[in-house]
């Protein structure tokens, strides 16, 4: 069976799948492969850039190996996490969250950890209720929009903030009035108003779209300013065999990871057609560009403000392990980088 058409199942036939396959796919192949499985949206922009320029295969050259890179695009870290521990990929993205709680699960196990950010980029708790001023104001009336209810980025961020804002054992306050909805159905709930979804927590480039779209549309909080600054969104991680036994292929993909956050930086306009490309984005140019060149956005490998979520988030019960500092749950090759 090829890894396509397993990615193209439910979670639920994935997981059957990917026990079936287990034997055979989960066996250590030869340094010079590679399966890497990415998320949709601008937030894998480092990707694209990896993708389109072939930088994998040009650090492995340097090295002296061959690399063959296989590139899945999947949506969910359900699906990312079953496949990832099958064997069936060997590099998988989600958001911080979601792959924290995979280090914490499989400790002393497959000892899952992380290998890179791919950039810091806010989410916006969006809504077009007039009579919510803050996020106290929200009631049992409301309901929020999120991608995974209870156990995605932005639920977790809500957690975080709940409780802080109402104790720890009320963490899961906002759980009760979100529903699971994909960015582009909530962003059109928002902007046509009058729907039962009257909140989203929206990330790039939805949130733009939802406050051109609506003058109602106005920002509540954002991830930031939960976490107290810039804040890494998505990561890329992969299992502790995987990482030993391919020690060329991990480090020319580490080296592919930053040149491509490094040309980035210096070739935004670029990058955004880059993104449209790779992508087949239909969106706008001038967009992609407002979003690639916002400064709220870093496309940096760094990790910023992880250890935010890997403390709170032990502080409410969610993970069993506490971190003594971000690199607990990091691969060792980014650990001379300033990160948190």
């Amino acid at each position: 069976m090829r890894i396509a058409d397993l990615l193209s199942r439910r979670p639920a036939a994935l997981f059957a799948a990917a026990l079936a396959l287990c034997v055979g796919s989960a066996a250590a192949h030869a340094e010079g492969r590679i399966r890497i499985a990415q998320q949709f949206g601008i937030g894998y922009l480092v990707l694209d850039v990896v993708r389109d320029q072939q930088l994998i295969e040009k650090h492995g050259k340097a090295a002296g190996v061959d690399i063959q890179v296989e590139w899945a695009q999947i949506s969910g870290a359900t699906a990312m996490n079953e496949a990832l521990l099958a064997g069936n990929l060997d590099i998988v993205s989600a958001g911080v969250p979601p792959a924290l709680t995979l280090w914490d699960r499989t400790a002393g196990r497959q000892n899952v950890k992380l290998v890179a950010a791919l950039g810091s980029q806010p989410n916006y708790l969006l809504t077009n209720n007039p009579a919510v001023k803050s996020l106290d104001d929200l009631g049992a009336k409301d309901r929020i929009a999120v991608p995974a209810a209870g156990v995605g980025f932005q639920s977790r961020t809500l957690q975080i903030e709940a409780a802080r804002r109402y104790g720890k054992p009320q963490f899961k306050r906002f759980d009760d009035i979100s529903v699971s909805l994909p960015h582009p159905d909530a962003t059109a709930a928002l902007i046509s108003g009058g729907l039962e979804v009257n909140a989203h927590f929206s990330s790039a480039p939805f949130y733009y779209q939802a406050l051109a779209g609506n003058p109602d549309v106005r920002k509540l909080i954002s991830s930031y300013d939960i976490v107290g600054g810039p804040a890494t969104f998505n990561v890329l991680y992969t299992t502790q065999k995987f990482h030993d036994a391919n020690p060329k292929t991990y480090r020319a993909l580490y080296a592919a990871l930053a040149e491509a956050a490094q040309w980035i930086r210096d070739h935004k306009a670029e990058a955004a057609d880059t993104f449209i490309r790779v992508q087949k984005s239909k969106l706008a140019p001038e967009l992609v560009r407002k979003i690639v060149e916002d400064p709220e956005n870093d496309f940096t490998i760094v990790p910023q403000r992880t250890a935010v979520y890997a403390n709170e988030l032990h502080e409410v019960g969610v993970l069993k392990t506490k971190a003594a500092s971000w690199k607990d749950y990091f691969f060792p090759e980014i650990h001379d980088q300033p990160g948190s």
